[in-house]
């Protein structure tokens, strides 16, 4: 296992970005090549709700949602080592911001046509209900300023192979 060469202790790598950018997938693949444990805040909402992040957004809203969020983020980077990959807009939280300095912070960046098929921009994803390109690219617009001051790498995922995408983060993190 290698160890955290970040500031602090926490994450090993914190994996942030838009949705559709390939978190989850790099992430854990990240994880692998790292030889440490890959962690989701979006699961870890699910399983404290016991509830899709869809069925908190409809039955709870939003607010009761980036509640639960921020409690995850919390605790995946008081008690994870590995790779964290963090929900899509878990960063615009300020406190969240701030949790994150020191960290070794990896912005994935995806374009609306490549991140379209990956998460189909459908119902499942509550920020998209209604009219999901406009939605998607109003979320870029207002994240992307963040993920871009909070990342020391940042790789755009288009046209990559997700295997192809961590070999860039290794280069970038040096691990190469």
């Amino acid at each position: 296992m290698t160890s955290n060469p970040s500031a602090q202790p926490g994450p090993a790598v914190i994996v942030i970005g838009l949705p559709g950018a390939g978190k989850s997938t790099v992430g854990q693949l990240l994880a692998d090549a790292l030889g440490v444990g890959f962690r989701d805040t979006d699961a870890d909402v699910e399983a404290a709700a016991g509830e899709s992040i869809s069925d908190i957004f409809l039955t709870h809203g939003e607010e009761r949602f980036r509640a639960l969020e921020r409690a995850a983020v919390v605790a995946a980077l008081a008690e994870h080592d590995g790779v964290l990959a963090l929900g899509g807009g878990a960063i615009l939280d300020a406190h969240t911001q701030a949790d994150l300095a020191g960290h070794r912070v990896v912005h994935l960046q995806v374009s609306l046509a490549a991140a379209s098929p990956r998460v189909g921009l459908s119902a499942a994803r509550p920020l998209l209900v209604g009219s999901p390109r406009k939605q998607w690219l109003e979320l870029a617009e207002a994240r992307r300023p963040v993920y871009t001051a909070l990342a020391q790498v940042t790789v755009d995922t288009d046209g990559k192979t997700p295997e192809e995408v961590v070999e860039q983060v290794l280069l970038g993190l040096g691990e190469r």
